[in-house]
C-alpha cells in the first residue's frame, strides 16, 4: 500500500505542479495588467491628483506643473491631456519610444484634439465668459503655419560675410513694427553683427571672441499701418535682419515667435553654438557675454552639458496671476495648476542644440499665452532645467549697485532701458573697459 501511495503522490506532483505554476503566472500577469491600467507600472510615474491618477511618460518630471485631474474643466489642461494620451505607451502601445524621441509628429493631432475639446458642452458654455484676449488666442492656438513676410538676407541673420568658423552667438530679439528706434540703438551698440571681441585690456585686443549674427523677430501690426509696413520693408532691405511672420503681433502671440523662430533656426542656423533670445528694451554686455560663452565651451564634457544648456534669471514656484487687471491674467477656467520653473523672457541664453530640441518638443505641447512659461513647459518635458545666473538682471539692479563705476561690467543683461539709455550705456562700457577689465560677473550673494 505504501509504494502505491508514493507512486500516486509522485503522479499528482508531476501533474499539478505545472498547473499551479501556470495559475500563478496567470494571476501575476493579471495583477500587472491592472497596475498598468492604473498608471503604476515601471514605464511611467503616477501623479496623484485630488480625484484621479494621471500617467506621466518616462523622462518627464513627475512633479508636473499643470493640474492633471481627470475630470478637470480648464480648457488648456483638457487640450494637453488629449495630446498626452496620444503618446501614452499604455494607451497607445504602437507609439514607440523611438517615435516619440525622433521628432516625428502628425500635425493633425493638434487640430483633432482642439476639435474634441472645443465641442464639449462645458467648453461652449464657458467660452463666452473668458476674457477677450484669451478668446482670440484660443481661436487660432492650433495654427502654426504662418508664412514669413520678411526674411534676413543671410542664411542666419545679419553678419554672415566671410565667417571662418561656426557662429558663436545668434542674437534673436523680439520687437514690434513701431519700435524702430529700439532696433536702431541695438544695431549701433550691443547688437553689432560680425566678429565681436571679448573684454579688452588696456585698449589692446580683446580676450577671445566669436562671430555674432542678429535677427529681429516680428509679427504683423494689429492695424494696417501702411507707413510702418513701408518702413519695415526699407529697414529689411538696408539691414537684412528682419524676420517677420503673417500673424497679429500681440502679447499673447509672443509664444508664436518662439515656435516659429525655432523652426527657422533649425532650417537656417543649425551650426550656431548659442542663441540669445530677448526683448528690444534690454542692454547686453556683449563682450562679457562672448567671454562667458567661450568659458562654457572649455568646460569638461561641454558637448554633453550643452545639450540642455539654458541660463538666465530663473523664476521658480510661480503661480498664475488671477488678477484680471494684469496683462498676465490667466483665468482658472483656461488653465489650472502651477507654472514650471522658467527663465524670465527679458533675456535668456541657450545652446543651439537645445534650440533644436525645443523645436521638436514644442510639437507635443499646445501653445500657451505666456511665452517664457511655455518655454519652461518645454524644458520640463525635455527633463531639463534652466540655470539661474545673477548677471541676468531682468528686474534691474538692487539698491544703489548701479552707481558703481564698473557695475555694467558685472552683468550680462539688464532689462528696461530706453534707446537713448542703451546708447549712453554702451559708450560708458567702452570708456571704462580698461579700468574694469578684470571685474568678475555678479555673484549670487551680492
Amino acid at each position: 500500500m505504501a509504494p502505491c501511495y508514493c507512486r500516486l503522490r509522485r503522479v499528482l506532483i508531476c501533474v499539478c505542479t505545472p498547473c499551479i505554476s501556470l495559475a500563478l503566472l496567470f494571476v501575476y500577469i493579471t495583477v500587472m495588467l491592472c497596475m498598468a491600467m492604473n498608471g503604476t507600472t515601471t514605464s511611467g510615474t503616477a501623479v496623484q491628483g485630488l480625484d484621479a491618477v494621471h500617467f506621466v511618460a518616462s523622462g518627464n518630471n513627475p512633479k508636473t506643473f499643470w493640474a492633471l485631474h481627470q475630470h478637470g474643466d480648464a480648457f488648456w489642461n483638457r487640450l494637453q491631456r488629449t495630446l498626452d494620451n496620444h503618446f501614452n505607451p499604455i494607451l497607445r502601445p504602437n507609439n514607440t519610444k523611438r517615435g516619440f524621441e525622433n521628432g516625428t509628429f502628425n500635425e493633425s493631432l493638434l487640430a483633432q484634439g482642439f476639435s474634441e475639446v472645443i465641442n464639449l458642452d462645458s467648453t461652449r458654455r464657458n467660452f463666452d465668459q473668458l476674457p477677450q484676449q484669451i478668446q482670440e488666442f484660443i481661436s487660432h492656438m492650433q495654427r502654426r503655419d504662418y508664412p514669413a513676410l520678411l526674411q534676413p538676407d543671410g542664411v542666419c541673420g545679419a553678419g554672415t560675410k566671410e565667417t571662418k568658423e561656426a557662429p558663436l552667438l545668434l542674437l534673436a530679439i523680439k520687437s514690434t513694427g513701431q519700435n524702430f528706434l529700439n532696433r536702431l540703438a541695438i544695431r549701433r551698440t550691443w547688437g553689432q553683427a560680425g566678429w565681436v571681441a571679448g573684454p579688452k585690456r588696456n585698449g589692446n585686443g580683446g580676450e577671445g571672441g566669436g562671430y555674432v549674427r542678429r535677427v529681429f523677430l516680428l509679427g504683423k501690426e494689429s492695424t494696417e499701418d501702411r507707413g510702418v509696413n513701408a518702413l519695415l520693408q526699407m529697414e529689411s532691405k538696408q539691414y537684412g535682419d528682419i524676420l517677420q511672420w503673417d500673424f497679429k503681433d500681440t502679447f499673447f502671440n509672443l509664444t508664436l515667435k518662439d515656435v516659429l523662430f525655432w523652426s527657422w533656426f533649425k532650417r537656417s542656423c543649425s551650426r550656431t553654438r548659442f542663441v540669445f533670445k530677448g526683448d528690444d528694451d534690454v542692454f547686453v554686455n556683449t563682450p562679457k557675454m562672448i567671454s562667458y560663452l567661450r568659458d562654457q565651451l572649455k568646460k569638461p564634457q561641454a558637448h554633453k552639458t550643452l545639450r540642455d544648456f539654458m541660463v538666465g534669471d530663473v523664476i521658480a514656484a510661480a503661480v498664475p496671476i488671477r488678477f484680471n487687471e494684469s496683462k498676465y491674467f490667466m483665468p482658472d477656467s483656461f488653465y489650472k495648476g502651477f507654472y514650471p520653473m522658467y527663465a524670465g523672457g527679458g533675456g535668456v541664453v541657450y545652446s543651439g542644440l537645445l534650440a533644436k530640441r525645443l523645436h521638436d518638443m514644442s510639437k507635443r505641447l499646445n501653445l500657451f499665452p505666456i511665452d517664457d512659461v511655455y518655454v519652461g513647459m518645454c524644458m520640463v518635458r525635455l527633463n531639463a532645467q534652466p540655470v539661474h545666473h545673477p548677471a541676468f538682471l531682468t528686474f534691474d539692479f538692487p539698491n544703489k549697485e548701479e552707481e558703481e563705476l564698473c557695475s555694467y561690467h558685472t552683468i550680462l543683461l539688464v532689462h528696461k532701458r530706453s534707446p537713448d539709455e542703451v546708447v549712453k550705456l554702451w559708450v560708458h562700457v567702452k570708456k571704462t573697459q580698461a579700468q574694469c577689465w578684470d571685474v568678475p560677473l555678479r555673484e549670487a550673494n551680492k
